[in-house]
């Protein structure tokens, strides 16, 4: 667990990274009811203009959010989250899948709250923007 009392402005948190594959997006799929096909069809994903089959939008915005659930080890402590979808994140047809890269620093420190700043990329390509979690520091 993290002593956030010790945390300042510039502070890194360690990268995450996140593997999936068209398995892990149809479980996704699922579990959120959320059955568009451009997130099993490459046909239909490729006719309406991206590259294949994405994840999910709001897969990629709660596996990022690990990225400070892990660092401060209570998901309670989380008060807030904000992100932009920037970009997709498409994952191929094949045992390797994809990666999102996310990296976090902590960009503000008051009394009460950590405010981290979030970046999510594919292939070095930002995938969330703005994205930001506050969490409470008295935990």
């Amino acid at each position: 667990m993290t002593d956030l009392s010790a945390v300042a402005v510039g502070d890194q948190l360690p990268r995450l990274d996140l593997r999936l594959t068209r398995t892990d997006v149809v479980r996704y799929a699922g579990a959120s009811t959320d059955f568009n096909p451009i997130h099993y069809s490459d046909r239909f994903a490729q006719a309406i203009g991206l590259p294949g089959v994405v994840v999910h939008g709001m897969w990629t915005m709660g596996a990022a959010l690990r990225i400070v659930t892990d660092w401060v080890s209570d998901p309670a402590q989380v008060t807030s989250y904000f992100v932009r979808f920037v970009a997709p994140v498409p994952v191929p047809d094949d045992d390797e899948g994809t990666t999102v890269e996310v990296r976090a620093q902590v960009s503000a420190v008051t009394d009460d709250l950590v405010t981290i700043a979030i970046e999510a990329t594919h292939n070095g390509d930002k995938v969330l923007g703005a994205a930001k979690a506050e969490v409470r520091r008295d935990a």
